[in-house]
């Protein structure tokens, strides 16, 4: 782990949430990874921590998570604007090297059988609570929060530091 990646507590993971940020969306299933951007997440609950998140029928990563049942969602950062946008209009069924073409590095969690993106500025596990109508109708996930990690350099003491002195996060 990087050094700089703390521990969350899990009752104040909503608020690596609250401020309504575009996420990072990966999984992991039968060996298939993928990435992909959200702009539609926010916390629902506090105890046990929960959220939602909107994951299209037709993205391939929305078929892994709900083949593995547990995904990230990542907060990027500034310097991350355009992997951001790279893996939010390209398909992995499109383009088998969408993660390397648009630069994804990826690393693993000890624990945790998940791809996470590296460099961004938090990291919440995900485990989802299936609700079979509200996913067909809507394309809306709910999952219950079960890890959570922030880069302490911009997220310490269950709040965001309102100054970001780095200019990137590396992990």
């Amino acid at each position: 782990m990087v050094a700089s990646i703390r521990p969350v507590p899990l009752e104040k993971a909503y608020r690596l949430l609250n401020h309504g940020p575009t996420v990072l969306v990966s999984a992991r299933h039968d060996g298939v990874e993928d990435v992909m951007a959200a702009a539609w997440a926010c916390a629902l609950d506090y105890d046990p921590p929960k959220l939602t998140v909107v994951l299209d029928s037709a993205t391939r990563t929305r078929g892994l998570v709900e083949g593995a049942g547990t995904f990230v969602i990542q907060v990027p950062t500034a310097v991350q604007a355009t992997l951001t946008h790279a893996v939010g209009t390209t398909s992995l069924n499109d383009e088998p090297d969408k993660l390397g073409k648009a630069g994804v590095e990826l690393f693993d969690m000890a624990g945790h059988d998940l791809p996470f993106v590296a460099g961004c500025s938090a990291w919440l596990v995900c485990r989802m609570i299936p609700e079979q109508s509200i996913q067909s109708r809507y394309d809306l996930f709910v999952a219950e929060v079960v890890a959570a990690w922030a880069d302490d350099r911009v997220f310490r003491d269950g709040r965001w530091v309102s100054k970001m002195p780095i200019r990137h996060c590396a992990a």
